[in-house]
């Protein structure tokens, strides 16, 4: 009666290799869907209760930078007051105590033709939006079309709330807004003022009066020092 072949010790383990290799396989974790904590992603997410039901925003690839914070500001401007920095991409809220509210924000060419002093002189909530004349000189063919205004909606350039900056009674056509292009925070972009992120801009608007001082930046910080710091829920 013959015997079937023994195989050696070496040819054994690599006859196993592959099994032992697919069985890594099936119990890796899964990769987690966002480099965020679930506050910080709730803080961005639906809010079906808006005039336009307003749809979470996908934050998983965002750094945190760019996303909502309390931070440690030390600033020559008193409590309240708004300071965008262009060139940085962040608006700052003024609270007391040397510390602000920080946003990420998108700069589009409006935002880099402005600097200076300014007030919060109108308010709105689901804005209608249209393009300036120079806009649809620019980019006729984009803007063209939309020189009647579009009405309020999620696919409004302003997005759901609207901030008007004015200097005395002149509106200075400079906007702190939403946008429908939450990619577009932390970067220049072709068109527009500021920009936020929906969520963002929903809050600083619950934040700010109507009259609350503004002052943009195009060529630095009026911060002494900044810092990112983890004081709890925003």
């Amino acid at each position: 009666m013959s015997r079937l072949p023994v195989l050696s010790r070496r040819a054994a383990l690599l006859a196993l290799m592959p099994m032992a290799l697919a069985a890594c396989a099936t119990v890796k974790q899964p990769v987690s869907a966002s480099r965020h904590d679930p506050a910080t992603v709730a803080r961005y997410g639906a809010m079906p209760d808006e005039r336009f039901p307003l749809p979470a925003t996908d934050i998983s690839r965002v750094d945190a930078k760019w996303l909502r914070q309390l931070v440690a500001y030390d600033t020559y401007e008193r409590p309240g007051t708004l300071v965008v920095d262009t060139r940085a991409r962040y608006l700052y809220l003024v609270q007391e105590g040397g510390m602000a509210m920080r946003y990420g924000i998108g700069v589009g060419k409006a935002g880099l033709e402005f600097e200076g002093n300014a007030r919060v002189g109108r308010k709105a909530e689901w804005p209608r939006w249209t393009p300036t004349r120079d806009m649809i000189a620019r980019e006729p063919e984009r803007y063209g079309p939309y020189a009647g205004g579009v009405e309020p909606g999620l696919d409004n350039p302003l997005g759901p709330r609207a901030l008007y900056l004015f200097q005395g009674d002149r509106d200075t056509l400079f906007r702190i807004h939403g946008t429908s292009e939450p990619w577009s925070i932390g970067k220049a972009v072709s068109s527009g003022c500021i920009r936020l992120f929906n969520q963002d801009i929903i809050d600083l608007y619950a934040r700010v009066p109507r009259d609350t001082p503004v002052v943009v930046l195009q060529d630095g910080p009026a911060s002494l020092v900044e810092a990112p710091s983890d004081y709890g829920p925003v």
